[in-house]
């Protein structure tokens, strides 16, 4: 698999001078990828994007989530509209029961709020471990990364190998501003999350997400007690012994 992924990334970088927009993007992994590409989805703006894309595009992706079991009221609302609106089924990826159950157990059902390796760990059995489930056997695995979300993201990329799963990670809104994606949703009546307009720009799990203050940029909402300034859940993060990097 891992000379078939070299070969795909090659031929993305390749093209990506003529790949302006999502859409082209997402087209062009289809015809390089055809059924093995996983899009997660947590129904954020820019998810709900690449869903419609996806759907309008009828590409051969498999649009899947990794329900925490924390979600807001409102995030589960833009999930059965989002079936309802394309007629599609949103796969669930949920964390094992018993890692869960001892997890509650040891830190309590809010441990995260007392430490950050606390935090990491809930994130590790909730989001984590999930995903890769999700994408087992997986070449390509779809996000809605952007450049502008945050700091720690200004360096993401169209393509790149994810060496840690061995897969294509894809983010085709990289470039895009979240003004852009807003007016793409707004024209086209896609279904996004009540919250955002409550000022929450990041939406996670209920308990770790506040709304974004002025001048805060976009996931300064998520893990906001914490002080080290990388708000990740590690999903986006490369796995090493004693430190996070971003991929």
């Amino acid at each position: 698999m891992s000379i078939n992924i070299e070969k795909i990334l090659g031929l993305l970088k390749d093209e990506r001078e003529v790949l302006r927009d999502p859409v082209s993007r997402l087209i062009a992994l289809a015809e390089h990828c055809s059924s093995h590409a996983v899009f997660t989805t947590s129904f954020g703006l820019e998810d709900q994007m690449i869903t419609d894309i996806i759907a309008r595009e009828k590409l051969p992706f498999s649009i899947v989530t990794l329900d925490t079991g924390r979600f807001f009221p409102e995030t589960y609302d833009v999930w059965q509209r989002t079936e309802e609106r394309y007629a599609i089924r949103i796969k669930a990826y949920y964390p094992h029961s018993e890692r869960l159950t001892a997890l509650v157990a040891d830190q309590g059902i809010n441990g995260f709020y007392y430490s950050s390796q606390m935090r990491k760990a809930c994130c590790a059995i909730r989001k984590i471990e999930p995903l890769e489930r999700a994408t087992r056997g997986a070449l390509a695995w779809i996000t809605g990364l952007r450049r502008d979300q945050s700091k720690m993201r200004e360096t993401v990329t169209f393509v790149l190998h994810d060496t840690d799963r061995n897969l294509l990670k894809v983010n085709p809104l990289y470039d895009l501003t979240r003004d852009a994606i807003s007016a793409y949703t707004k024209k086209r009546d896609v279904p996004i999350n009540s919250l955002h307009q409550a000022g929450f720009l990041s939406i996670g799990c209920a308990p770790c997400t506040r709304p974004v203050q002025k001048d805060e940029d976009e996931r300064s909402g998520r893990w906001w007690w914490e002080k080290e300034s990388l708000k990740e859940c590690g999903l986006h993060t490369k796995r090493e012994k004693d430190s996070s990097h971003f991929i």
